[in-house]
């Protein structure tokens, strides 16, 4: 197995790609600690991993919350012993274009995907920093590359936030053996795009946009969290992995 003997966090690993990723870096040998607020979704993919002979753990994760990281870090080494991999999945989308996006929707969305992953990342660094290595991950957007006249702006701006903050943590982190990436899906059958994907109309004009022909599923980003999480990935820091199907490459 690639991760063996490996610790993990997940934030929002309770449903859509933050849980496929949690099964997954279990399924490949890592203890995962699946954090977010949706405990009965939580504790239902601890349960998934935990049947399939695999080793995890719920905790409640604010990801807003300097205090709430915390404690889910300090759990998840009192537990398994140690922190080797961080992905900072968890995310949500409001408001839309720049007009109609209000000041309190803007900062909601960036507390969550912006400040959430910047915590997460800080507080992470001194528990890898003990162990002599680790990987962060961080999941931003094919949107946080390219711009877009439709979807949310803040998600946007958002997402363009974790994919240079990456790039800076990446190399502070460097001469301690810290990895820092990041993934950029594009549209991913998840619940954030499921009223979405319930229009026909949708659909069609969201896979024309797509050299593949097919809308992504959460399993085509959680291969690349685990390659990123893997030793595969020992010489890649600063880097972002793009799984859109092709639509950034026109």
């Amino acid at each position: 197995m690639r991760l063996e003997g490996k610790v993990a966090i997940v934030s929002g690993g309770a449903q859509g790609m933050g849980a496929e990723e949690s099964r997954m870096l279990a399924r490949e040998g890592a203890s995962v600690t699946i954090g977010d607020l949706q405990e009965d979704r939580g504790r239902e993919v601890e349960a998934q991993i935990l049947a399939a002979g695999g080793s995890a753990m719920f905790v409640l994760l604010d990801v807003t919350s300097e205090k709430s990281w915390r404690r889910a870090i300090e759990l998840t080494v009192e537990r398994f012993g140690r922190l080797d991999i961080l992905v900072n999945n968890a995310a949500i989308a409001k408001g839309g274009s720049i007009e109609e996006t209000s000041p309190d929707v803007w900062d909601e969305v960036m507390k969550v995907n912006a400040k959430g992953v910047f915590l997460g990342t800080k507080l992470a660094i001194p528990e890898m920093r003990k162990a002599g290595r680790g990987s962060i991950i961080n999941i931003s957007s094919q949107i946080g590359i390219v711009g877009s006249d439709r979807g949310s702006i803040s998600y946007h701006a958002a997402k363009g936030a974790v994919r240079s903050l990456t790039k800076s943590a990446a190399l502070t982190c460097a001469k301690e053996n810290i990895r820092v990436n990041s993934v950029h899906p594009g549209t991913i059958r998840t619940p954030m795009n499921e009223d979405r994907l319930r229009d026909p109309a949708e659909v069609e004009w969201t896979i024309s946009k797509i050299p593949l022909c097919r809308i992504g599923m959460p399993e085509d980003v959680a291969h690349c969290v685990v390659f990123l999480a893997s030793d595969e990935s020992t010489y890649m820091t600063g880097a972002e992995l793009v799984v859109d199907g092709g639509w950034t490459a026109q």
